[in-house]
């Protein structure tokens, strides 16, 4: 029976293959272990091992021809077979000699709608928690099956992408049913529990659900196994031939330049297993070794050479490779999601500054005298990009794919670092706040976003986002835009440094600082404005309290 090749995933990052070379011809005859062709990856130039013996009927692409993973690359089967129906994309057919088949239809069961509308109970369903939240984790159950709940009852703790929230009950009843387990995901709008009158049929509530999933096509054909004129007896199964125990290695592993002719994965068991290739003997094509001769290979069939170099026994183990696989955090996924949007769908580009911070620090160090709390160089960053939005309001938008949106108010995004990612608490109207209002927001919403206490209202609505790295030394970084923001900016640490002033060298601080733009949505020239007036205030401080 005829098979079809397929372009197989020959690395983790490997999305299409080129044919460097085909190494076997239409009409030659194949065996298990042979190399078909020399494929280029990504990674390497690696071979394209047949797993079947037949004859090569067809090759579906030229030398040098780019194909996907998984596309059609040749097909094997018997000799004169009819393959065209394996690239019509028509279903391969089991053949045998020794029973017929006939066809049959089958038609999908139908399904009738379940009536609901005498059952005292409801179904509660996971809502929709953050504006990019596609499913929740049943954190914590809080009530258990038989008990009785009231109108705002808190029924359990819901992981989502931003925080930890509460899923509340907005009616009288007994919980009669729960979906899940703790700690199992469940997608927006999909069933939690159900919620009613005690001894409601709950049941009939779940098969309602079942009737509306999508039962897939009816059943068209199904092949069924006549039944065998005559009495031929019990089948024979079919019984492998045996492999004639491995040899010494002959002179056609070896070619001509030396290399053993091994598969790669002959060569990767071999490897795993400390065996010397040259003591294997090949039955595949051309004397080359492949993966079965590996298996059945055993030490004492190497072949003992009288006046041999002596063996020097090297350990083959000198440590030990440890991995662990990791599942991923609601919050994980959404930020990989958003940002690998953000990164490759936003055309970027990028402003850096370097800033004096001199008169910043000597400012700080007077505002902190008398502040009630303590004000940090990020307030006074927030403060500045603030009031250099008021000045710059084509920064302050929102790239909405068909349109653009024009902010005029200014809800400053602070990213925040926690344990399962990233998350950006906002700072409302901030342009219209003290530094030691900002500051002790700031300081409240970071606590908040790390005990996952922060509300949907304090995570959303940013029209502008600031990254800052300048707490671990960073001296100069670029940030990926937080979308729908049009612009990020990145903020490094402060660096004592050499100033040249006057044609004079003097000791200073400087910072450096970078805005990344969406340049679908704000331009080189409307970025670098922005970016000199944010200069100008951090370089004097007392303006951004004008």
């Amino acid at each position: 029976m005829a098979e079809v090749i397929r372009m197989p995933k020959m690395s983790d990052t490997m999305e299409e293959g080129v044919i460097a070379s085909w190494l076997k011809k239409e009409g030659d005859e194949v065996s298990s272990g042979d190399v078909l062709a020399e494929v280029e990856t990504d990674k390497a130039t690696m071979e394209l091992e047949s797993y079947q013996d037949g004859i090569l009927l067809h090759i579906g692409v030229n030398e040098k021809d780019v194909v996907p993973v998984d596309g059609i690359i040749a097909i094997i089967g018997e000799k004169g077979e009819d393959f065209q129906h394996l690239l019509n994309g028509e279903p391969t057919k089991a053949e045998t000699k020794e029973e017929e088949v006939v066809e049959t239809s089958v038609e999908a069961p139908k399904v009738e709608a379940v009536d609901t509308s005498g059952i005292n109970a409801t179904v509660i369903r996971m809502p929709k928690m953050s504006d990019t939240m596609e499913e929740g984790v049943i954190a914590s159950w809080l009530k258990k099956v038989g008990e009785e709940v009231a109108s705002g009852d808190i029924l359990a703790e819901v992981e989502t992408d931003k925080a930890t929230m509460e899923l509340e009950a907005y009616e009288d009843g007994v919980l009669l049913y729960t979906a899940v387990e703790e700690g199992s995901g469940v997608p927006v709008d999909g069933v939690i529990a159900i919620l009613g009158e005690k001894g409601a049929d709950f049941q009939a509530l779940l098969d309602a659900e079942e009737v509306q999933v999508e039962v897939g096509p009816p059943v068209e054909e199904v092949i069924v196994p006549a039944p065998v004129v005559g009495n031929p007896g019990p089948a024979t199964p079919a019984v492998p031939q045996p492999i004639p125990p491995s040899q010494p290695a002959t002179p056609s592993t070896v070619s001509s330049n030396g290399r053993i002719k091994a598969s790669p994965l002959a060569k990767k068991i071999a490897s795993e297993k400390g065996i010397d290739l040259s003591e294997v003997t090949g039955s595949g094509d051309g004397g080359r070794i492949i993966k079965r001769d590996v298996e059945q290979f055993t030490p004492s069939q190497a072949t003992k050479t009288e006046g041999a170099a002596p063996v020097i026994s090297i350990p083959s183990v000198v440590g030990e490779e440890r991995s662990e696989k990791v599942e991923l955090s609601q919050m994980r996924k959404v930020i990989a999601k958003r940002l690998a949007d953000s990164k490759f769908t936003a055309p970027h580009f990028y402003l850096t500054m370097e800033i004096n911070m001199d008169k910043a620090i000597e400012s700080r160090k007077s505002m902190n005298e008398i502040a009630p709390v303590k004000i940090s160089f990020n307030d006074m960053v927030v403060k500045a990009a603030a009031a250099a939005l008021r000045q710059h309001p084509n920064v302050n938008v929102s790239w909405m794919g068909d349109h653009m949106v024009k902010h005029h108010h200014i809800h400053m995004g602070i990213a925040v670092a926690i344990p399962d990612g990233l998350i950006v608490p906002v700072v409302r109207f901030a342009d219209n706040k003290s530094l030691s209002h900002i500051s002790a927001e700031i300081k409240e919403l970071a606590q908040k976003a790390k005990d996952k206490k922060l509300q949907p209202e304090e995570f959303s609505g940013n029209t502008f986002t600031i990254s800052n790295l300048g707490m671990f030394g960073i001296e100069e970084f670029t940030a990926i835009i937080n979308p729908p923001d049009a612009c990020i900016l990145a903020v490094s640490g402060i660096k004592e440094t050499v100033i040249v002033k006057d044609g004079e060298m003097q000791p200073g601080n400087t910072m450096k600082v970078t805005l990344s733009c969406d340049h679908r949505a704000v331009d080189g020239a409307v970025g670098s404005a922005f970016l000199k007036t944010f200069k100008d205030l951090l370089e004097d401080p007392v303006r951004i309290l004008i």
